[in-house]
């Protein structure tokens, strides 16, 4: 028998999820508000203390990624990467800074916790793929993709290592998109790197960044928090619920709204076909995240989707991604299985065949340009 944690550090929520493989039972199932975990990160530790009984590994949130490495013996430089702020930002203590107290929290615990890796960290994303990027996916994404390959394998009675889907999150912040082969991640586009999300802009144009860099005297993470869906429709997202965004966009004549709801639709389009380029023949398209509780914004994603995917002659079957729990999303539930591989559970082989545990690099790792530029952002951030 083994009990094992999962945590999902969601724009919006801390998910915490945990089950026993033996008799699958859930044991832990809340989600925490992002706001509360910033004001104070001990709140999930002693969330998971109150259940009173023993868990054997937890996985625990990793932003960008480390190398797979026990929360005890992970240098804080990098913690400090896999988190990389300003110091600005800090002072403002935005949503990252509670990420990062929250690791340093773990580190410093008796419990068995584990960091694992981005997508950037992973050796089955070849060498060319990683080059001048950072965001291909954050360590929660990888944990969708572990939701995905289990699901895929159970559902068709598969083996672990036959899994072939482009998985799409779209989340409250950003929309993301892996390639899994063979049960591998190959291929990711993070949020702050593919289209439109909901609040953030994804990828930049590159002289949009020079015209920033030259006008805001302090660029703060929270730029990468706008732009999106929700900037486009005039929406605060903190106040109108994204269910209610979906319903304007559907149905009222607001045309920027209409404007921001195209933009995300192609956006997710654009994203699938990047990771076309790595997966060619998918078994299947599946859809994770926030806006995928909402049934007609999965409806418009399906259409859209199957649209081009029958242009192009593929045959790839579009769902969302089983859930267990009730209220975490499914990256938790994918942090939970890896914790059990971790501890040799029941899906030890579903992790192992992933080569979590070969992950390797830094997240600066990859940076091709002049040799200062990248020491500075090392020592910028690392320190």
């Amino acid at each position: 028998m083994v009990t094992a944690i999962g945590i999902d550090p969601g724009t919006k929520s801390m998910d915490v999820f945990g089950f026993d493989d033996d008799t699958e039972e859930v044991i832990m199932d809340l989600a925490i508000p992002r706001v509360e975990v910033t004001k104070n990160p001990a709140i999930v530790l002693d969330a998971i203390r109150e259940l009173g009984m023993e868990i054997d590994v937890i996985v625990g949130p990793s932003g960008y990624g480390l190398p797979m490495v026990k929360a005890s013996e992970a240098a804080d430089a990098e913690i400090n990467a896999a988190t990389f702020i300003t110091e600005a930002d800090v002072a403002r203590r935005l949503n990252i800074v509670g990420l990062r107290e929250l690791m340093f929290l773990m580190k410093k615990s008796n419990l068995n916790v584990w960091f694992p890796p981005g997508v950037i960290h992973l050796p089955t994303v070849p060498e060319y793929r990683k080059i001048n990027k950072i965001d291909l996916g954050t360590a929660d994404k990888v944990f969708t993709a572990v939701s995905g390959i289990r699901d895929q394998a159970e559902r068709y009675g598969i083996e672990y290592s036959e899994a072939s889907f482009i998985a799409l999150e779209i989340g409250f912040g950003y929309t993301a998109a892996m390639g899994i082969e063979n049960g591998r991640i190959v291929d990711g586009v993070g949020g702050t790197m593919g289209g439109v999300g909901y609040m953030g802009m994804g990828a930049v144009d590159g002289e949009l960044a020079y015209a920033l860099a030259n006008t805001v005297t302090d660029f703060s993470k929270m730029m990468l928090f706008d732009g999106g869906a929700a900037a486009i429709s005039n929406i605060n997202p903190q106040q109108v619920s994204i269910e209610e965004f979906v319903n304007r966009a559907r149905q009222d004549p607001e045309q920027h709204v209409k404007l921001a709801y195209s933009a995300m639709l192609e956006s997710i389009i654009k994203d699938t076909y990047l990771m076309l380029s790595s997966v060619r023949k998918p078994k299947e398209i599946l859809l994770s995240g926030r806006f995928t509780r909402i049934e007609p914004f999965v409806q418009d994603v399906t259409a859209v989707l199957r649209d081009h995917l029958q242009g192009l002659g593929i045959e790839a079957g579009i769902r969302t991604l089983t859930r267990t729990g009730g209220e975490v999303k499914e990256a938790a539930e994918g942090a939970a299985l890896i914790a059990n591989g971790i501890a040799g559970g029941k899906y030890e082989n579903l992790i192992e065949n992933m080569e979590l545990r070969k992950s390797s690099g830094g997240v600066f790792s990859h940076i091709y340009m002049n040799k200062e530029v990248r020491e500075r952002i090392e020592e910028t951030f690392t320190r």
